[in-house]
Parts: structure tokens; C-alpha cells; sequence
């Protein structure tokens, strides 16, 4: 961390980046990419896998690690390293029963972190109702953790915003994850007080972070941008960058990146 001259903030760096199954990712680089990146915070989503199961070789020295593993095994999950320990750590958010291990918040002194693996509305849009639900629970868990301290919100949020984040918004118009309705609660989050650091940072730029294994999608760069770094307002002009990761490997997603003073 570089530490500013006037020595009350320093730039953080921080890392997300759904895997597709970590103990997959770890056959694929993941270490490599963990190591290089030396983030002060690197979350994780869909781990797929138990706490018993994260062997000794995804334990990384000097980090502290928080996970949340779903109830059903193979599923979902998220967890986060952290290279300084938070104040506290809650997992999961009220008015979720699902059990699914999707969220998990950690504060610190100044600001809370939160990762989140946002659910897929699949194909015919058989989960969209739970997924607006679910959609509704995680904003006010944000709004209510944003009246003490800021917050930084992060995950693949199954969703691209803005024809922009999409290669062919025509043809994918009302699918999972570019249907009306999720992009209208992606618009609601931003209206309730938060930014999108990438979209902030480069209104007009073209880059994803999900490509389908089928179709030769990443080779053709057919991809859609659904991994976010979202920030309380307030927060905004302490961004210095907002990154996707195009160029690694290992996941049908690339890892998304925020450096930001704090």
C-alpha cells in the first residue's frame, strides 16, 4: 500500500472475481493471480465448495479469510481475504432464507465492504421473482449500512446495466441478467445513493467480464460486464481506478479491481 504524504489515507487495492469453482481456478492459476495482484482485499464468488474443503494451498499467508459456503454442496458461495482484520464480519443478509452463502460484509473503521454473488434469474426468467426479492434485501442491507460509514459493494451482480455493458443487447433483450426488470433494480441501487466505479471512470469504454463457454464467446470477445465495484456516493472522488482484468484466465469471468483512497 502506498502510503500519501499527509498520512490519513492511503490508496487500497482491492479484487473480485467470480472463479466458477475455486478449486477449479486453482488447477488454472489462481494462485498465480492472487500472489501477482497482492490486493488488500481479494473477494471470491461461486467457491462451489465447504469450509472443510479449501485446502492448505489456498491459505495464503498473511491474509485473514471469511467464508460463506450455501447449504447445498457444488453451490454458489463466497469468501473473502483480507490482509487486515475487520471489526466485525456478518454473513448472509436479513430477508434471505435461502441459505445459499452469497453475501458476506466486513467492517472496518472507515468504511464497510461487502461481496456479493447476486442470484441468476436462469433461463426463462424461472427465478426472476426471487431474484427481485433478493434484489430488494441486499439494497436495504446497503442503505443501512451506509447511514453509519461508507460502503464498497462488489461481486458479480448478474447483471449488465446498460446496452454498452453487453455485446448484443438486441438479441439478449429479456434474458437472464439483461431483462428489464434486473436492470431496473440495478438503476434503483444507484438512485438510493451509490456509483458505478467503472461506468464512472470511462462512460464509453467497451470491456467485460463474462464470456459464455460456448460459441467461441471469449475468443470473439462476446462477452457481458456483470462484475462491479459500487460505491457509497460520498466515496466517489477517493477512486483512483477502476479496472477489468480481461487478459487472466481460469474462470468464464476475469477479475474486476478498485483502487481507492481510503
Amino acid at each position: 500500500m502506498a502510503q500519501k504524504s499527509d498520512q490519513t489515507n492511503h490508496e487500497v487495492k482491492l479484487i473480485s472475481w467470480n472463479v466458477n469453482g475455486l478449486r477449479a481456478c486453482a488447477g488454472k492459476g489462481f494462485a498465480d493471480f492472487f500472489h501477482s495482484a497482492d490486493a488488500d482485499i481479494f473477494a471470491i464468488q461461486e467457491t462451489k465448495m465447504q469450509p472443510e474443503q479449501l485446502e492448505d494451498s489456498l491459505k495464503f499467508s498473511g491474509y485473514e479469510l471469511y467464508m460463506n459456503s450455501a447449504e447445498r454442496k457444488g453451490y454458489s458461495g463466497t469468501l473473502i481475504y483480507a490482509k487486515q482484520k475487520p471489526l466485525s464480519v456478518s454473513y448472509d443478509i436479513e430477508g434471505d432464507p435461502s441459505k445459499e452463502g452469497r453475501v458476506i460484509t466486513l467492517e472496518y473503521p472507515n468504511y464497510y465492504f461487502v461481496t456479493a454473488y447476486v442470484p441468476n434469474s436462469k433461463e426463462g426468467l424461472v427465478r426472476l421473482g426471487f431474484r427481485m426479492e433478493w434484489e430488494d434485501a441486499l439494497r436495504e442491507h446497503l442503505m443501512k449500512l451506509d447511514q453509519k460509514k461508507p460502503v464498497i459493494y462488489t461481486g458479480d451482480l448478474n447483471v449488465a446495466h446498460e446496452e454498452i455493458d453487453i455485446k448484443n443487447p438486441k438479441t439478449n433483450h429479456m434474458n437472464a441478467g439483461f431483462s428489464d426488470e434486473e436492470r431496473a433494480k440495478f438503476t434503483e441501487l444507484l438512485a438510493a445513493g451509490f456509483r458505478d466505479t467503472y461506468r464512472e471512470k470511462y462512460p464509453d469504454r467497451v470491456e467485460y467480464s463474462w464470456w459464455s463457454y460456448r460459441f467461441n464467446a471469449r475468443k470473439n470477445n462476446a462477452g457481458w460486464r456483470i462484475d462491479y465495484f459500487v460505491v457509497s456516493d460520498r466515496l466517489i472522488k477517493q477512486v483512483a481506478d477502476s479496472r477489468i482484468h480481461t487478459e487472466v484466465q481460469g474462470s468464464d469471468h476475469c477479475p474486476v479491481e478498485l483502487d481507492i483512497e481510503l
